[in-house]
C-alpha cells in the first residue's frame, strides 16, 4: 500500500458533456501528465485513460468539486492490481459461484465495516493502519467486508471532496484527526470518496472481497422509523437521487477486482413503507447497477428493517437480468435478537428459537427452494456474555445458519466508533475488535462464528454422499471421535472438536438411530448409544448390542427447537427435576469438551422460561464435504490441532 496516495493522483484533468449522458451528469477524463508518462507507465502498467460519468449536483457547486468527486479513479486504477485477482461471482441456483472457478461455490463469510456515520470516514482509520485491519479481517477467516456508505457519497459533490482531515474537524474530532495521521497519514488528505476506495483496495490486497452496501441516504446512525432515511420519499430518501447514486457507485467501482456486489439499501422501514414502491424502486436501482456494472451481484433487501421477503412469494421480482445465463440476483436477511427481545429473554427457550426459525424460513427462507441465494447480511449479539436474549438467540441463528449453509455478514468489525450519535470514541459491543482495534474482543464468541465459514455444501463440494454432522451451535463445534481402530472405536467416547474433523453419520428413520460408518472397509456401522445419567456417550458396533430395539440407541428430537437429541431410558433413569421426565439428552460434561447424556432440561412449561437449554442443543446439519476417518481424526490429536 503506497503511504501517500494523493502524491499518486497527479495528472491533467479535462471535463466534458458526453452528448449521450442525461443533462445532470458531468464526464471526467483523467489523463496522465506528458512530463510523467515514464513514472505513470512504471507505476499504474499500460492502461487507457478511465472516463466515467458521474452526477452533477448543480450549478452552484465547481468544476474542482465535481472532478474530485470522480475518485483520480485513473490514479488508483492499477495501483494493487498485481496483488489482487479479480474475482467475478455469479448464482447457480441458490449458490452465489466463482465464474473462472468452474462453478465452484464461493460461500460469503463476511464481517461489517461502516463507513456511513457522520463523518463518512470508514471507522477504525484513527486506531489501527488500514493495512493491519485488512489483515486482520482475512486472519480472523472473513472473506468478505460489506462495506457501507451513505448514498450522498455519490450525489453529493460538496460532501465526497471533503478531505478526511476537514470532515473529521467539521465533528469535532480532533482526536481522530490525530489518530488517523499516526495510523494512515496517507489518507488524512484524501477526499472521503478517495480514502473509501484506498480501504477497498487494501482489503484487495488481502485478498478479501467487497460488498459496497447504501445504508443511508444522509450519514449518520442507522435506523429509526422517523430518521427520514427509512423509505422511499422519506426527506433524506429522494428516490431518484437514490437510484442516480447507485448507478455513479457501481460504475466508479466496476473493475475493481475484488468489489464483487452491491447491496441496493439497507433496512427499508417506516410508516411510508409499502410493497408497490417496493417493487417500483428496488427494480429501478438494480438496473442501474447492473446496467453500471454487469458483473457485479446485485443484493436486495425487503421491507420491516430487511427482516421481511414474504410478499415476494406472490409477486417475484421482474429485473432484465433476473433469467440470464448467470445470474446475479440475491436476496438479503437481517436477524437479531432485539426483534424479539421480550420472547427470548422471558418465554421457553426452545418454543422461542422453533418458533422465531420457523418465522425466518416464511419471511426470506423459501428463497432458498426457490432458486435464489439468501444472505444473511446481518445478525450478531452483545460479545460480553451476560445477556439472556442474545445468549439464547445467537446458538439458535447459528444452528439455522448452519442447517441451512448460509452466506452471512456478521455485525460487525468495529470495536469502536469515531462518532456514533453524538458520542465520540463509542465502545460497540457487538464488535469483532476490541475498542482499539488492536485484538478480538471475545475469542471465545469469534470460534463460534468462525465455525460457520467453511463451506458444508453446494457446487464443487460434492466429495461424498450426503451425511449427517452433529453441530453444537453454543460452541461452534462438532461430535467428533479420537479412535483410530475398529476395536478402540467400538468403545470410543465422543468430545466436541472441529467441525472439519467429523465422521460421517445417519441419522435413519424410523428406527431413529445416530449411527457412524465403520473405522475400517467393511467395518460395521458404529451406532451412538447413552450410558446414563452423567455418563459419556459411546459408540457400539451394531453386531455387538444392536442398534434398533434399544431403547437406549433411540434417539429423536423432543423439543420445539428439534434440538434437543433424545432417549427414553424412563426404566433406568430417576426423572429430571427440570422436566426431563426419563429422557436423556445429549450434553457436554463438566470438562467443556467430552460429549455425555444428562437428563434433559427446560421441557417442562412451567420452568422453561427461566431455564437454559444451550448446552443440550445439537443440530443434525447435512454436508458432503470429505468426512474424515478415524485414522486421520486420530492424526489430527497427534499433531495437536485438536487438544488431546
Amino acid at each position: 500500500m503506497s503511504p501517500n496516495f494523493s502524491r499518486r493522483a497527479r495528472g491533467e484533468l479535462q471535463s466534458t458533456r458526453d452528448p449521450n449522458s442525461p443533462p445532470n451528469l458531468l464526464v471526467v477524463l483523467l489523463l496522465p501528465r506528458p512530463d510523467t508518462e515514464q513514472e505513470h507507465a512504471r507505476t499504474y502498467g499500460a492502461r487507457s485513460p478511465h472516463c466515467i460519468s458521474i452526477p452533477a449536483i448543480g450549478p452552484a457547486v465547481t468544476m474542482r468539486r465535481r472532478v474530485a468527486l470522480c475518485l483520480v479513479l485513473f490514479a488508483f486504477a492499477g495501483l494493487h492490481a498485481a496483488a489482487v485477482e479479480a474475482v467475478t461471482l455469479s448464482t447457480s441456483s441458490r449458490w452465489i459461484v466463482d465464474d473462472e472457478a468452474g462453478g465452484r461455490r464461493v460461500k460469503l463469510a463476511c464481517v461489517n465495516w461502516p463507513s456511513h456515520l457522520e463523518p463518512v470516514v470508514t471507522e477504525g482509520l484513527g486506531m489501527q493502519p488500514v493495512d493491519a485491519i485488512s489483515k486482520k479481517v482475512a486472519s480472523l477467516g472473513f472473506n468478505c467486508v460489506r462495506l457501507t456508505y451513505p448514498i450522498a457519497l455519490a450525489t453529493n459533490a460538496s460532501l465526497s471532496s471533503l478531505t478526511v482531515r476537514r470532515s473529521l474537524l467539521a465533528h469535532g474530532l480532533a482526536g481522530a484527526v490525530a489518530g488517523v495521521e499516526a495510523n494512515n497519514p496517507g489518507l488524512l488528505d484524501l477526499t472521503l470518496i478517495e480514502s473509501f476506495r484506498a480501504v477497498v483496495d487494501s482489503l484487495g490486497e488481502s485478498g478479501v472481497m467487497v460488498i459496497l452496501d447504501n445504508h443511508v441516504s444522509r450519514p449518520g446512525w442507522c435506523c429509526a422509523d422517523d430518521d427520514g432515511n427509512g423509505f422511499f420519499g422519506d426527506r433524506h430518501f429522494d428516490p431518484d437521487a437514490w437510484v442516480r447514486g447507485l448507478g455513479a457507485m457501481a460504475a466508479l467501482f466496476a473493475g475493481v477486482p475484488n468489489v464483487v456486489g452491491m447491496s441496493l439499501r439497507n433496512e427499508l422501514r417506516g410508516p411510508r413503507q409499502n410493497a408497490d414502491d417496493w417493487y417500483r424502486y428496488m427494480q429501478m436501482g438494480a438496473e442501474a447497477v447492473h446496467a453500471a456494472n454487469p458483473a457485479a451481484l446485485v443484493i436486495m433487501g425487503g421491507l420491516g428493517y430487511d427482516t421481511d421477503l414474504s410478499f415476494l412469494a406472490a409477486r417475484p421480482v421482474d429485473v432484465s437480468f433476473a433469467a440470464a445465463e448467470r445470474g446475479k440476483l440475491v436476496f438479503e436477511l437481517h436477524w437479531y435478537s432485539f426483534a424479539d427481545a421480550r420472547a427470548w429473554e422471558s418465554e421457553d427457550a426452545n418454543e422461542v428459537c422453533g418458533r422465531v426459525a420457523r418465522g425466518v424460513a416464511r419471511r426470506g427462507g423459501f428463497l432458498l427452494d426457490a432458486g435464489f441465494p439468501l444472505f444473511l447480511s446481518e445478525f450478531g449479539a452483545d460479545t460480553r456474555g451476560g445477556s439472556r436474549k442474545d445468549d439464547r438467540y445467537l446458538p439458535c441463528a447459528a444452528a439455522v445458519a448452519a442447517e441451512l449453509d448460509l452466506d452471512w455478514a456478521l455485525w460487525a468489525l468495529q470495536g469502536s466508533y469515531a462518532l456514533r450519535q453524538g458520542v465520540a470514541g463509542a465502545d460497540e459491543v457487538y464488535g469483532v475488535l476490541d475498542w482499539s482495534w488492536s485484538k478480538p474482543r471475545n475469542a471465545t464468541a469469534l470460534s463460534r462464528i468462525q465455525s460457520l465459514q467453511r463451506p458444508l455444501r453446494g457446487p464443487g463440494y460434492d466429495e461424498a454422499r450426503p451425511y449427517t454432522v452433529l453441530f453444537h451451535p453454543l460452541t461452534g463445534r462438532c461430535v467428533v471421535r479420537r479412535a483410530a481402530d475398529d476395536a478402540a472405536a467400538a468403545a470410543a467416547t465422543l468430545e466436541l472438536g472441529r467441525c472439519e474433523d467429523t465422521d460421517a453419520w445417519a441419522y435413519t428413520q424410523p428406527a431413529s438411530t445416530l449411527a457412524m460408518r465403520g473405522a475400517g472397509r467393511g467395518s460395521p456401522p458404529l451406532c451412538l448409544r447413552a450410558e446414563g445419567s452423567g455418563r459419556p456417550a459411546r459408540l457400539a458396533t451394531s453386531d455387538a448390542g444392536g442398534c434398533r430395539g434399544d431403547a437406549l440407541s433411540t434417539w429423536r428430537l423432543v423439543s420445539g427447537s428439534t434440538m434437543h437429541v433424545a432417549v427414553n431410558a424412563t426404566t433406568t433413569t430417576t426423572p429430571s427435576r427440570d422436566g426431563g421426565g426419563g429422557l436423556l439428552c445429549l450434553d457436554v460434561g463438566d470438562d467443556g469438551r467430552s460429549v455425555v447424556t444428562n437428563p434433559c432440561r427446560c421441557l417442562d412449561d412451567a420452568a422453561a422460561g427461566e431455564c437454559d437449554p444451550e448446552t443440550q442443543w445439537f443440530k443434525l446439519v447435512t454436508s458432503t464435504r470429505s468426512p474424515a476417518t478415524g485414522a486421520a481424526a486420530a492424526a489430527t490429536v497427534a499433531r495437536g490441532l485438536i487438544a488431546a
